[in-house]
């Protein structure tokens, strides 16, 4: 019993911890249990690999432990990152970071019980370092890879799931670093759960600063921006001259959706920052029937708009991945509280 409560705990206290340090509540319960359950879907296929690999004679145990192990586990736990990634779920450091974490989590975990199967009672100095030391490197490692993706999407919002490269090497060294045992395992295991921690405190303490920055000039342009829209000499303004401009390109019915794509994407950034204001100090915000409508409208009028026409909105529409994250925000809420 000791030997499992060892073996799986520390990494889910950790995990759990994480959780509770983010106080504008950007990642659900709902999201973290599929990453969980994702995490430990990845580990039995991985095992299923590495079987393949020393049964068939393929490989030893050495230089699975100490190469093979390293790129096939990060890569199969980088999978889900590249999907949260690619569909834009990461608003900020400390969402990517906490998504990333219960994806190494839930494979630590399947890994850690198939190892208590197999070895039954084998000390409990085993299983210090799997619980503290392993499973936290799992964790560690796909939270590290999951907030360089998010860092590099920023600066480089149009390479896609390239992205990923930089963070995956990072976690298959870290992972082939700790394999290779260059130091004593009690000490490794103990360096693991001194650095990890300390890094992810430290993203949070600057995604948390960056996320108030990003509210309050972000709430105050938007405000501006939407004003502007709704302004009976909108003909006078910088956003009223450009959608003129528009007249000789697109069809009037086009620039008339145009424009009120643009009003629905204003007043949906209000509320969604609002929203996390009001979250972060401690008030529960509903979502309302008419946010979700406008969600459903903003769709349809990207639909009828086309990509020729999106493109040409480029320049008064945000253009950073936050802008498109906080509007997935709504439109999660929305369905979450539906179901």
């Amino acid at each position: 019993m000791l030997d499992a409560v060892v073996a799986l705990l520390p990494v889910l206290g950790f995990l759990a911890i994480l959780r509770s340090m983010d106080s504008f509540k950007l990642v659900r319960l709902g999201s973290v249990v599929r990453m969980l359950l994702a995490g430990a879907a990845l580990a039995h296929l991985g095992a299923l690999v590495h079987g393949w690999l020393l049964h068939g004679g393929r490989v030893s145990a050495t230089v699975l432990a100490h190469f093979v192990a390293p790129v096939t586990e990060e890569t199969l736990k980088a999978l889900p990152v590249l999907y949260l990634v690619l569909r834009k779920r990461f608003g900020f450091l400390v969402d990517a970071s906490i998504l990333g974490f219960a994806v190494g989590t839930g494979f630590a975990l399947v890994e850690n019980v198939e190892y208590l199967l197999a070895l039954g009672e084998h000390g409990v100095l085993l299983w210090i370092v799997r619980g503290f030391g392993t499973a936290v490197l799992h964790g560690g490692t796909t939270s590290m890879l999951a907030v360089l993706s998010k860092a590099f999407q920023e600066r480089h919002p149009r390479i896609g799931g390239a992205v990923l490269l930089p963070g995956l090497a990072c976690a298959m060294a870290v992972h082939a670093l700790f394999n290779h045992l260059v130091l004593p395992p009690m000490v490794m295991t103990i360096l693991l759960f001194v650095t990890f921690p300390v890094l992810i405190v430290l993203v949070f303490t600057r995604s948390e600063r960056a996320t108030r920055e990003w509210l309050g000039t972000g709430f105050d342009s938007d405000v501006e921006m939407l004003q502007e829209t709704l302004s009976r000499d909108v003909t006078e303004t910088p956003v009223g001259r450009y959608l003129l401009s528009l007249k000789s390109r697109f069809p009037g019915d086009v620039v008339a959706d145009m424009i009120c794509l643009l009003q629905i994407r204003m007043e949906l950034s209000i509320r969604a920052k609002g929203i996390l204001m009001a979250r972060e100090a401690g008030i529960a915000v509903p979502m309302g029937e008419d946010a979700q409508a406008n969600v459903r409208e903003l769709r349809y009028l990207e639909r009828s708009i086309g990509r020729t026409g999106l493109l040409a909105l480029q320049p008064l529409l945000p253009g950073s991945g936050r802008d498109a994250w906080q509007i997935e925000m709504l439109a999660n809420a929305g369905n979450a509280a539906r179901r």
